[in-house]
């Protein structure tokens, strides 16, 4: 073979290919740059501005949180918690990794330079990759609330380009970056779809494609008017109560002699009345979410009136568990917790504040007087042995945590309770505190847990306060829980295939 032949036209090396590469993408640039693109210089520019240090993408995660529906606010917190880990990943690897200098601006027109240029090096794009993770983000958790958002996000991302910041390179990695960031958190904290309860058992109940036969009770007090008036409008055949609270548990009891379907639209004290009518008249049960915390609707997958809906005309149900306790003076039932020591105490201690300075600074009062205060630990026989205890929670159902996250359950149908015990001993606020932390732990030397289809307490001294779905009554004597596996069947929409 002669020297003199050259063989590198077979196979260009890896710089000629990059060089290639970057020609293209310059050449995409400048063919940008010579665009006239209508109506985008007076908002171009604005825009690429409001999304500097994540501003815009906040802002907008404030006025997600602002319409309080569960899921939008979920939809923010992943987005911004998306973006967060988007911009660490950029700053700290994206910009070292690729010195790239940023493109010259001789090709853009003047008046669609940015007032102050950035001085970081250009590949990749910050910008986009905050726009596409908080955008993905968000889709990933609400697909509605990600549909308006992503025009916004991709706007800002032309921005870049349109400003002549940015080549489109530059564009296109922060945005697959940004999207993998997401994608990256869900991983870590799954979305609420992911987590739906098992369509399972199934229940076979009347399709209401007007809503004829359903009689919802909705409790005034738990600021239900929105979604009732959301639930007549999609459901004109449906008979629909608004009641205060002290007629709650005699509208159902009159709802229950005429429908096909009962209704209730509260709190979780609310629902837990019409649970308790529903089984006792052998009535299916639609849930609509309307109180503060709504503990059982949301595990069960029903967060609006739109959801309640679908489960209605489609006629989607399914049997769940329903928690009992009893003593010497009656019995009741539970949906979502039931627990003895500490924890009532709190409930009661809010509830009195709640409705002068709001649920959550109650909450807080209450748990800073009730861990303050002087008391002894409860006493209760547990097998054979008599046991000192600061808490006893028993969770229809198995709840599930991640971290310090609050507990939910993926299952309303597992057969058992799952019962969670503080020892006694000193420094309750301590103990409490390290049993908390320590989560799902089945083991500590302050905190144990166990799941079981029944539970017997003996000898709870009178006036022991047992606190039930936020309700608190007096015990003593002996004190059995106890599951009630699929006893109450529930309208909930199926997963869409």
């Amino acid at each position: 073979m002669s020297p003199d032949v050259d063989l590198t036209h077979l196979r260009p090396g890896r710089h000629v290919l990059r060089d290639r590469l970057l020609a293209l993408d310059s050449r995409l640039f400048e063919f940008a740059a010579e665009q006239h693109w209508p109506g985008a210089t007076p908002v171009l520019p604005r825009l690429s501005r409001s999304a500097n240090h994540g501003l815009l993408w906040f802002a907008a995660g404030a006025v997600m949180a602002a319409s309080r529906t569960p899921r939008a606010r979920r939809a923010a917190v992943r987005g911004l918690a998306s973006l967060g880990l988007a911009s660490l990943t950029i700053n700290t690897l994206g910009k070292r990794s690729v010195k790239r200098p940023r493109p010259v601006l001789d090709a853009v027109p003047q008046v669609r330079h940015l007032k102050r240029q950035p001085i970081t090096t250009s590949f990749p794009s910050g910008h986009s990759a905050s726009a596409a993770a908080f955008a993905t983000g968000v889709a990933l958790e609400s697909p509605a609330w990600g549909a308006a958002v992503a025009p916004v996000a991709w706007s800002v991302a032309m921005s870049r380009i349109y400003t002549g910041v940015h080549f489109p390179s530059d564009v296109l990695a922060g945005a697959a970056l940004g999207a993998c960031a997401a994608y990256a958190v869900r991983g870590m904290v799954p979305t609420r779809a992911q987590l739906l309860p098992p369509p399972r058992p199934r229940a076979e109940v009347p399709a209401l494609a007007e809503g004829e036969g359903l009689v919802m009770v909705a409790n005034t007090a738990s600021g239900t008017a929105d979604r009732v008036d959301a639930l007549r409008g999609l459901l004109p055949g449906a008979e629909v109560v608004s009641c205060e609270p002290e007629r709650v548990r005699a509208e159902l009891e009159r709802a229950a002699a005429r429908a096909r379907v009962l209704g209730v639209c509260g709190g979780d004290g609310t629902v837990n009345a019409a649970a308790e009518v529903a089984l006792r008249h052998g009535l299916p049960l639609a849930v609509l979410p309307g109180g503060t915390l709504n503990h059982f609707a949301y595990d069960l997958g029903v967060e609006d009136v739109h959801d309640l809906t679908r489960a209605l005309v489609a006629g989607q149900a399914v049997r769940v568990d329903v928690g009992r306790f009893r003593w010497g003076g009656g019995q009741g039932v539970f949906l979502n917790t039931c627990s003895l020591g500490v924890y009532p105490e709190l409930v009661r201690v809010r509830d009195r504040w709640s409705h002068r300075i709001g649920e959550w600074p109650a909450g807080v009062l209450a748990a800073l007087r009730v861990l303050r205060a002087d008391r002894h630990p409860l006493e209760v026989e547990v097998g054979s042995a008599i046991r000192p205890l600061w808490l006893l929670f028993a969770g229809n159902g198995t709840y599930h945590r991640l971290g310090l996250a609050p507990g939910r359950r993926v299952d309303l149908a597992d057969g058992v309770l799952d019962v969670r015990v503080v020892h006694g001993g000193r420094r309750p606020a301590l103990r409490l505190l390290a049993a908390a932390v320590a989560g799902p732990l089945t083991r500590s030397p302050v905190h144990a847990a166990v799941q079981v289809g029944r539970l017997r307490l003996a000898d709870v001294a009178s006036g022991s306060l047992l606190a039930y779905d936020g309700e608190v009554i007096e015990v003593e004597g002996e004190v059995t829980l106890e599951k009630l596996p699929e006893a109450l069947t529930v309208y909930r929409p199926l997963p869409r295939h």
